[in-house]
């Protein structure tokens, strides 16, 4: 057998190989995100410990702001973010009347004592400032924030890691920015947290491998997803009610991609966005493994496209939560 029949047989095994990934993927893969929540995640325990339900988003907003921080086992981290967030917002409660809050914390399913630990800041500030939406197990740092989205009361809706890693004064950035940002018919924007302007001094802190896969990460976001934000991981994100309605109910990924996801959704419905820089530090106890995480969320985003593209992921252009 010759050389071009041996690359002739290559080829035809790839292509009969790709047809076939290609099916399963379609087949595989579920039209619309499942949007449902258990029975028990549809309520809260207020000061007194009495069982209240959740608002919906569909509901019209009756606050200014919304923070949903999702949090996976962060006892121990958690304390120090509640505490620098709490501060600033009851600051700026102080100096402006009009200004109303809540914070929404979404334990995903934590193992140690996370609702615990959110629930005594409820106690401290009362249901009204501060709510623990607990879920029945474990959906993802996504799918966690979803349905914090979903339970929100704001006029906005920031999202914020738990692990303080943001400088939560930096809200004020995101703030401006979104005001500034021309919003589209329906009030929809939205505004990341960038790091991108940190990136040069984290280079000279890695290994040559580590900024291979770093920098392979993104040209496969811009590539695929994403273009005209630099920093698309950052968690520390500003929505309007209206775009959190129509990201969230057609997010599809619930884990680390998520966020590659709604901004792609974003360009595709055309929705303004914005992105500020932050301060932003590194905390100690992160639950990603910079390598693997990377090589996952590098073939999380491939699926995301490529089920896009096949059309085994369905948008809906309407917004309202069923």
């Amino acid at each position: 057998m010759d050389l071009f029949s041996v690359l002739l047989s290559f080829l035809g095994i790839a292509v009969i190989t790709a047809f076939i990934v290609l099916i399963i993927v379609a087949m595989s893969t579920k039209p619309y995100p499942d949007l449902g929540r258990y029975e028990s995640e549809k309520y809260f325990m207020n000061e007194k410990q009495e069982k209240c339900l959740f608002p919906s988003i569909n509901d019209p907003a009756t606050l200014e702001l919304s923070v949903i921080v999702p949090a996976y086992n962060e006892e121990e981290r958690l304390p120090v973010m509640m505490d620098e967030a709490l501060g600033y917002l009851e600051e700026r409660k102080k100096k402006s009347s009009s200004f109303s809050y809540e914070v929404i914390v979404v334990d995903d399913g934590s193992k140690d004592k996370t609702t615990q630990t959110a629930q005594k800041y409820c106690s401290k500030f009362g249901s009204k400032k501060v709510r623990v939406l607990t879920l029945a197990k474990n959906r993802g740092k996504g799918g966690a924030i979803r349905l914090g989205m979903f339970s929100a009361r704001g006029r906005f809706l920031l999202f914020a890691d738990a692990d303080g890693a943001s400088k939560f004064s930096d809200f004020t950035k995101l703030e401006n920015e979104m005001k500034n940002l021309k919003k589209d018919s329906s009030n929809r924007a939205v505004v990341c947290g960038s790091r991108a302007h940190l990136e040069e001094e984290s280079i000279a802190q890695r290994s040559l491998f580590r900024t291979i896969l770093m920098k392979g990460f993104h040209f496969v976001v811009w590539f695929l997803c994403v273009r005209g934000v630099k920093d698309t991981q950052c968690g520390f994100k500003l929505l309007t009610r209206e775009a959190a309605i129509l990201l969230f109910s057609n997010l599809h990924v619930e884990r680390w991609a998520f966020d590659v996801d709604m901004l792609f959704l974003a360009q595709y419905f055309n929705i303004p966005v914005g992105e500020v820089a932050i301060t932003w530090t590194e905390i100690e106890g992160s639950k990603m493994v910079p390598v693997f995480s990377w090589i996952q969320m590098g073939k999380d985003i491939i699926l995301i496209r490529l089920r896009y593209l096949l059309g085994a992921w369905k948008i809906k252009e309407k917004s309202k939560v069923e």
